[in-house]
């Protein structure tokens, strides 16, 4: 097997961003998808963002316009990669946010609640 089908087949189809990079892509258009559950996301998430818990992406995914560029969201990068891989392999053009939503917060972005809480606490 040579090493471009082996890549094909097994290879990452998605990018690793940091938050500048991600809030680059969703300037310029893409759509920031965050999959974690419905608790971390009545928590504190970007008021940008649509909430697709990891368990229904590979359902849901295919809901997502094609021609958009995808940021995946997790609470540290995990859940976001395998999401992230997911989706490319229903053809989207994707991104995982490294770090997470820590990550997203610490670069100065916005965050909103769903449980009536203030977002700083």
């Amino acid at each position: 097997m040579s090493m471009s089908v082996f890549s094909k087949l097994f290879g990452k189809r998605y990018a690793e961003v940091d938050a500048a990079a991600a809030r680059a892509i969703l300037e310029a258009g893409g759509q920031l998808v965050d999959v974690r559950t419905r608790a971390e996301w009545n928590s504190g998430h970007a008021p940008e963002a649509i909430h697709m818990p990891l368990e229904s992406v590979g359902s849901r995914g295919s809901a997502l316009p094609k021609g958009t560029p995808i940021v995946t969201v997790c609470r540290s990068g995990h859940r976001s990669a395998l999401a992230a891989r997911m989706l490319a392999a229903q053809g989207h053009t994707v991104s995982s946010l490294t770090g997470g939503l820590p990550a997203w917060t610490a670069a100065g972005n916005r965050i909103e609640r769903n449980d009536g809480k203030d977002p700083a606490s």
